[in-house]
């Protein structure tokens, strides 16, 4: 039997919400944990179930894990980071439907403000790669009529504006 002891202190884990995410009605949360006085390891989490008016829908789960080196001191100041992005998704918005997956990574870049010893608020911004594989039918039900797609996105992966919780 192996058992793993883990000395946990002040600073070394937050947890926090996207407040951009909010905006759009996508529940999320994340938790971030110190490896280092320099590096941590970040695990956010998204879902939206909801339904809009005239049957528009987004539905989706999202999870993004993300390794971040901070150039002063872990959850404080400017860091770099690498993220990487996994998702399920269904709905639309027009007169298409989409029902698919999506992968990739990035890198990030972003600030962490210390607003009292347990809050911070941090900004960042991410840029990458996803691969989707989808199925594109019309918004009106039909069994058989799809079409299997696939694409390539370059671009913003990452954008937030967070509320951090520190223990």
């Amino acid at each position: 039997m192996v058992v793993f002891m883990v000395r946990l202190s002040a600073q070394e884990i937050a947890v926090k919400t996207n407040g951009l995410y909010w905006l759009t009605t996508t529940l999320n949360a994340g938790v971030e944990f110190a490896t280092s006085n320099k590096v941590t390891i970040e695990l956010n989490a998204a879902y939206n179930p909801w339904t809009f008016k005239d049957d528009k829908k987004m539905r989706f789960w999202l999870v993004q894990p993300e390794l971040k080196y901070w150039l002063c001191e872990k959850f404080e100041g400017h860091f770099v980071g690498l993220h990487l992005h996994s998702a399920q998704f269904f709905g639309g918005f027009k007169d298409k439907r989409y029902d698919g997956y999506l992968a990739g990574g990035g890198i990030s870049y972003g600030y962490n403000w210390i607003l009292s010893p347990h809050w911070n608020l941090e900004a960042a911004i991410g840029l990458g790669y996803a691969r989707l594989w989808f199925k594109e039918s019309d918004r009106i039900y039909c069994e058989k009529c799809y079409e299997n797609k696939t694409k390539n996105y370059v671009g913003p992966t990452q954008a937030a504006i967070s509320l951090v919780y520190m223990f």
